[in-house]
């Protein structure tokens, strides 16, 4: 299948005069959507959301065209065009995300098809996210997200909002919700069951228990929900080592990118294995997709980083553009005294409504350790690099001071 093939032609795309970070910031941020609605179209089995991912696809093609033209104007010698090379990794490898995004997608939108014991496993490592559209009647039309304040009440975030042929990526207080604007929200089920009613107008349809009974494939679905989690992690770490310039964390990406590799080559030796007794192989062809997609993400991982193995330095427009992007990376000590200490990760943290994410915790006498919802339980002392949104940040460094 062509690349544009099933999606509106390419548009023309000439040079305007942008600023490198906002585009930056921009790419980040679709990237992260993307993988959180391809994701979650599989899990629903949702056309709809599948195919928002590809017209998000399509912007990211545009952002990704005008930051190298504008990267190509801005390097005026040789110093200069050392300095941004790395940056042109940063935007390849975003766009990377996003046609890895684009190919888990058309699991859905060309009925490739993917063994319900698949969906049962996702649904425990994807976190609820809806589409609904803001009805007339709706107490949400016309306020500020700030007024409505879901995250603090619910837990639920606005993620985005599309208004007519315009995306808001990046939502903040001051957003303002009207009438038939297409908001993406995410957050605990529970959450998500409150919100949806009073946003749409319609009753909440929780996807009903999965049972995963295809014994033959259990490790290999495994396999790719461990693939899957460990890619999204690489990027957040990749993004993490670009902000603090940090070359451990650089390392850390660059062995998860092999370990994923190696629960590719893995997963595909199991699911060759089950298609010899499976009842109906074909379906099958979903599982290697996703594995192949979710591969494809860490190695975008790995090009993030370049330019900190390289020890090249970090340009720093990159370090803005993690900075002011939807959900910030943070570097957080845990202080003497803080009511942290002592808080198992596992069970979240801050242990609120609003969540943050742990990515990396780097304890004085054991080093590094790295991991999704690690399995240990932060001390005074620990510094854990996070991310979550604004307000969880903040929350997250008071509670840590």
């Amino acid at each position: 299948m062509g690349r544009f093939e099933g999606r509106d032609p390419p548009e023309t795309v000439s040079y305007e005069p942008a600023s490198v970070k906002d585009l930056l910031v921009e790419m980040k941020d679709t990237a992260e959507l993307l993988l959180d609605l391809s994701y979650s179209a599989v899990l629903h089995g949702s056309p709809t959301v599948a195919h928002e991912v590809l017209e998000l696809e399509n912007r990211m093609d545009v952002l990704q065209m005008r930051a190298r033209m504008s990267l190509m104007l801005a390097a005026r010698n040789p110093t200069e065009a050392e300095t941004l090379a790395p940056v042109l990794g940063v935007v390849a490898a975003a766009d990377k995300v996003s046609d890895a995004a684009g190919d888990i997608a058309k699991i859905v939108l060309e009925e490739i098809g993917l063994p319900e014991a698949m969906r049962g496993a996702l649904s425990e490592g994807v976190e609820t996210l809806v589409r609904g559209t803001v009805a007339d009647g709706s107490s949400y039309a016309g306020r500020t997200l700030k007024a409505i304040d879901l995250e603090s009440v619910t837990g639920v975030r606005v993620i985005a909002i599309r208004r007519d042929d315009d995306w808001i990526l990046n939502p903040g207080p001051g957003t303002r919700l009207k009438r038939g604007d297409v908001a993406l929200l995410r957050g605990p089920e529970s959450g998500v069951a409150e919100v949806y009613p009073t946003l749409s107008g319609e009753a909440f349809e929780p996807a009903g228990p999965v049972d995963p009974a295809i014994e033959d494939l259990e490790r290999a679905v495994d396999s790719i929900v461990l693939m899957k989690n460990l890619s999204e992690l690489a990027v957040d770490l990749a993004y993490g080592s670009v902000l603090f310039d940090n070359e451990v964390l650089a390392e850390e990406v660059t062995n998860l990118e092999a370990e994923v590799d190696a629960l590719q080559a893995r997963f595909e030796a199991w699911t060759l294995r089950a298609a010899a007794t499976a009842e109906d192989p074909i379906a099958l062809r979903g599982l290697i997709h996703l594995g192949v997609a979710t591969e494809e993400i860490a190695d975008a991982a790995l090009e993030i980083t370049e330019g900190v193995i390289r020890d090249i330095g970090v340009h720093p427009v990159v370090e803005m553009a993690v900075k002011e992007s939807d959900e910030i990376i943070s570097r957080t000590a845990i202080g003497e005294g803080s009511v942290l200490d002592g808080t198992r990760v596992a069970d979240g943290v801050p242990a609120t409504d609003v969540s943050t994410s742990v990515l990396a915790i780097r304890r004085p006498d054991e080093g590094w350790l790295v991991g999704p919802d690690l399995d240990t339980t932060l001390r005074a002392g620990d510094v854990v690099i996070s991310k979550g949104t604004r307000t969880s940040t903040t929350e997250f460094g008071r509670l840590a001071s």
